[in-house]
Parts: structure tokens; sequence; C-alpha cells
């Protein structure tokens, strides 16, 4: 680490896509911070970033944890949706508890719901729960589908002029993962006590088709959305190298989105940045070349 102050943050899952933002926008405001990570052969990035301290660690070993808990107050809590994300992020709240942690952020779904017909977002209303009855301060941050999510089908986007998935014509509240590392800063510095449970979006509910015509207008190309059946994006989704598990996990999460369940449009973002989130043409404009 580059600063002698020691943290006070941990940062989990901080070598993905809104992690890996998190961490970025710290250290622009000169905030060290510790970051979990399983490997750090593969954190290189992190390690450039000043104030950032990696520990080596494992949800899985609870002793790892523990070490990487030592001396911390505020937690973001993130890991990847699989298949025992329930239990791995449950154990690690009753390691934050052990360690005294003072707030616990953690990086939710829209519409998490102990009912839900999508596993993902039953399993984050688990965990929401479960650190509801600790007793620690806590805020849940729940995003809607992440614009950055679009980059899988870059190389579709680039070589073929379309992408692909089930939501038909329904309206949905992209986020820029940006906007999200954003809110979670300011929650991780904040002096406000109370619990919080925030549902991010962006500024509008726009339709794939939409977006498609987004990405035609920035790229001045036609780019073209195909709406595919459900068994079709499960076998491309397991091709691409998804655990079975996790490609089912996502085509519930679709049949969500294709009700026209996830077009609400929150102010958080600017509620809590003060600033107004990204539309998705900005975003476009911003990783445009990845898809020329």
């Amino acid at each position: 680490m580059t600063d002698s102050i020691q943290p006070t943050i941990l940062i989990t899952g901080a070598t993905g896509s809104v992690g890996s933002e998190l961490a970025k926008q710290l250290a622009e405001k000169q905030i060290p911070f510790r970051a979990l990570v399983r490997s750090l052969d593969q954190a290189e990035a992190l390690k450039q970033l000043k104030g950032a301290e990696l520990v080596k660690g494992d949800f899985k070993d609870e002793l790892s944890v523990l070490k990487a808990l030592k001396g911390i107050e505020q937690v973001f809590l993130l890991s990847n949706s699989s298949e025992d994300a329930e239990s791995l992020q449950s154990h690690f709240v009753d390691a934050a508890v052990k360690s005294n942690v003072k707030h616990l952020v953690k990086l939710s779904q829209f519409a998490a719901n102990l009912n839900s017909p999508v596993r993902f977002l039953r399993y984050h209303a688990v965990v929401e729960e479960k650190i509801k009855r600790t007793g620690l301060q806590y805020t849940f941050l729940r995003p809607n589908l992440f614009m950055q999510g679009l980059l899988g089908f870059a190389d579709a986007i680039k070589y073929q002029q379309k992408f692909f998935a089930t939501a038909g014509e329904a309206k949905i509240s992209l986020i820029d993962v940006r906007d999200i590392a954003a809110v979670a800063v300011e929650r991780l510095i904040t002096a406000d006590q109370d619990s919080k449970v925030y549902d991010i979006t962006g500024p509008e509910a726009i339709s794939h088709q939409e977006i498609a015509e987004a990405l035609s207008e920035v790229l001045h190309k036609e780019i073209k959305y195909v709406n595919v059946s459900d068994d079709e994006m499960l076998v491309a989704l397991v091709q691409f190298g998804f655990p079975e598990w996790q490609a089912a996990g996502l085509i519930e999460d679709y049949a969500h989105y294709a009700r026209g369940e996830a077009a609400v449009i929150s102010h958080a973002v600017q509620d809590v940045t003060g600033k107004s989130p990204r539309k998705f043409i900005d975003f476009v404009e911003d990783y445009k070349t990845l898809f020329e």
C-alpha cells in the first residue's frame, strides 16, 4: 500500500465490474481500502491504485476472511451469483459480526424478494434478511440490469451487427456500473448511521430494440436486436461457458425483464451522489471502440 493510513474499508469482489470501479473511485478520492482477492496475480490493476492493500483469501476459507476483516469498519459485500453464493455470503456476514464491522454495503439486485421466481433475487433476499437480523448498519444496493452486460455481446455487435436476448419488447431501466460504484462510495464514506435500501436505475427505461437503435446511431451502422427463445439462449450461455445453474438463473432474470417488471425509474443515484445517472447513449459513446 502506498499510503500509511490503515484502511477501514474492505472491498470483496474487487476484480469484477462493480468492485473494480468502486476501487478506482475510492483511489481517485484518495481513500485507502483493502481488497480481498483470490489471486494476487489476477489483480494487477488493483495493485496500481493509490491506497490499495490487497489480501489473498476466499469466502470458503473463514480464517482468510477474518484476516481480511481485521481493523475493518465498512465492507462492500459482493460475490459471483453462483449456486453457493447464498451460503458463502451468509458465512461472510457471520465473520463480519465476529470482527465488529460497523456497516455492510451489500450489492443486491433490483426486485430482490424471498418469493421471487428468479433464483438470484431469492438468494439476495435471504442474505439481506440475515444482515438485518445482525443489528449491523446496512446499505442494500439493488441495481437493475447493468449496461456493461452488453459488452459480452461486443464481438457479435462488431462482426455480425446483432445481439441476442429474450427480453421481448419490455422496457428496462438499465444502469451504468460506474453509477452503482459512485453510490457505493458515498455509502461507504458517509457519516449517516441509518440503514438504507436503494433501488438503483438509470434515468430512462428502454427496450432492447431501443438499445439497438442507440448502438446504430453511435456506431453509424445498423445493429439489430434478435429476440430468441429461452431454450436457444440457454444453449448459447452454456456454450459461452456459464455454469448451468447460473445460465438457468439468467433465463429466469430475463423472463422477469420480459414481464415488464424492471421498468421502474429510481432517483437514488441523484439523491446519493448529487449527479444524474448516465443514459444508455452515454454508455455507448464511452465504450464505442469496443463495438466498432
